[in-house]
């Protein structure tokens, strides 16, 4: 009985919103300034036709399918594991998989399509593509110089391969990111180049010349900030990624049946916004890291 009163509420918001923002229109039609108050109904008006519209479509969907199931709420650090041709896969390497061949297969098309004639004045999807390695280019010559183009190549890859693993969260799964081993299997990486790149610049004596400047003391605890450098860049990345996840799926549970509309544009921003934020900061760091490697 509840939601049927409440449905009928939500039909006269919306009506009253329409008729509200017409009377308002036609008032602005006749007038050659707007004044502050005016804009102020309209936006009233816009936000009571939404109200009314988003309490119209909840209760319509409760009363068609029921109230919804408030699930539990479980987290662990680690995915969750499925046995596939008698292999136990955790659910990061097929998602990581997926990820992968989204991006292989993509680079082939573009391969196949967009630079089989490349053209001299690139323009359409050649002068975008040029554009995104150029600028990551560019980036990683600023941030760690003399670095050499494989470099840039490695951040790209990295880059693409965080933003693709966050973007699988639109569709409901855990992404590869929120997995603490595949946020340290980066953060190995990063510290093994860290260390190529050092011993790369300044030779083995010079490395450690370097760990010891600019007196022999503090050469251990150099070691230790070191060896800290990828706990830190996984934990970081980690926990980030996890806690937009969590936000989320706490979002689900807590508006129940009322979760329409809401989750989806706050999805674009830890789905979308905040993995480009975190995939910035991850490949700032990183760099970081190297220029002073090689300093």
């Amino acid at each position: 009985m509840l939601d049927w009163i409440l449905l009928g509420v939500s039909v006269f918001l919306i009506a009253a919103g329409l008729l509200w923002q017409r009377s308002i229109v036609s008032k602005l039609d006749n007038k050659e300034a707007i004044s502050k108050k005016d804009k102020r109904s309209k936006i009233f008006a816009i936000l009571l036709f939404v109200a009314g519209g988003f309490l119209f479509v909840t209760r319509l969907l409760e009363i068609i399918f029921g109230p919804q199931a408030v699930p539990e709420m479980e987290f662990s650090i680690w995915a969750e594991r499925v046995t596939v041709m008698g292999y136990s896969l955790s659910y990061t390497i097929i998602y990581t998989w997926v990820a992968m061949a989204v991006l292989i297969i993509a680079a082939i098309i573009i391969r196949l399509t967009v630079f089989r004639n490349p053209k001299d004045e690139p323009s359409g999807a050649q002068n975008v593509v040029e554009l995104i390695v150029e600028t990551v280019s560019k980036y990683t010559n600023a941030q760690a110089h003399g670095t050499g183009e494989l470099l840039c190549s490695y951040i790209l890859t990295i880059g693409a391969l965080l933003i693709m693993s966050a973007f699988l969260e639109l569709f409901r799964v855990r992404p590869p990111t929120a997995d603490i081993t595949m946020t340290f299997s980066l953060a190995i990486m990063t510290f093994v180049l860290i260390n190529v790149y050092g011993l790369k610049r300044k030779g083995f004596i010079g490395r450690i010349k370097a760990l010891a400047s600019p007196t022999p003391i503090v050469f251990p605890f150099r070691i230790i900030s070191d060896l800290a450098i990828p706990v830190s860049l996984a934990c970081r990345l980690f926990g980030n990624m996890l806690g937009g996840m969590i936000v989320i799926d706490l979002l689900y549970m807590s508006l129940g049946s009322n979760a329409v509309g809401i989750p989806s544009v706050l999805g674009l921003y830890f789905n979308a916004f905040h993995p480009l934020i975190q995939t910035y900061i991850f490949i700032t760091l990183t760099l970081t890291f190297i220029n002073e490697a090689i300093e």
